[in-house]
């Protein structure tokens, strides 16, 4: 039996040591998982700026080439989509500013089931992105958000300057768009 206690305290021991070497083992490879998990999320961060950068610069390009001249009736039924590739409608009409002779808003259709229940909505000018290669607007909204925005029916059309006025103050405020 006095042969087996050191045999067994051998054991013990070793035991510890093998414990305490795998413990400190597993805690360097869970801070090994933890310092990956951190590079990967930095890439995906790099990646989305990127992504952003390379959208806005080709947005500006669209811009520029649509600074051209282009005749309404081209512009009037193009379709209007998000960046992710939804169809927020399509533009029913221009409007235009008879001081400046520029175009300030959109008409765009949107909701409703073949035209029945739409609601129009006057979206700044300056807001909306020509997609050259996709041949569509953009805006960066999505579809419910565009439910809240200031709207009205095609029946109900602000149909003078004081009411664009009331209309254009709220537009403004809901496109963040300075005047």
């Amino acid at each position: 039996m006095k042969s087996l206690i050191p045999i067994v305290a051998v054991s013990m021991l070793s035991a510890t040591l093998v414990g305490t070497t795998c413990a400190a083992d597993v805690q360097e490879k869970k801070q090994e998982l933890i310092e990956k998990q951190q590079e990967v999320k930095e890439a995906q961060k790099e990646l989305k700026q990127e992504a952003r950068k390379e959208l806005v610069e080709s947005s500006q390009q669209a811009n520029k080439e649509m600074l051209q001249m282009s005749r309404a009736s081209k512009i009037n039924g193009t379709n209007v989509k998000n960046p992710n590739g939804d169809n927020l409608g399509g533009i029913k009409d221009l409007v235009i500013d008879p001081e400046s002779g520029r175009v300030v808003y959109a008409v765009v259709s949107f909701g409703g089931i073949l035209g029945l229940g739409s609601k129009l909505f006057a979206i700044p000018w300056s807001v909306l992105h020509w997609d050259r290669d996709k041949q569509h607007y953009v805006l960066n909204l999505d579809k419910e958000t565009l439910k809240k925005a200031p709207g009205f029916d095609k029946k109900h059309w602000p149909d003078s300057s004081n009411k664009w006025d009331l209309q254009r103050e709220e537009i403004n405020q809901f496109y963040h768009v300075n005047p």
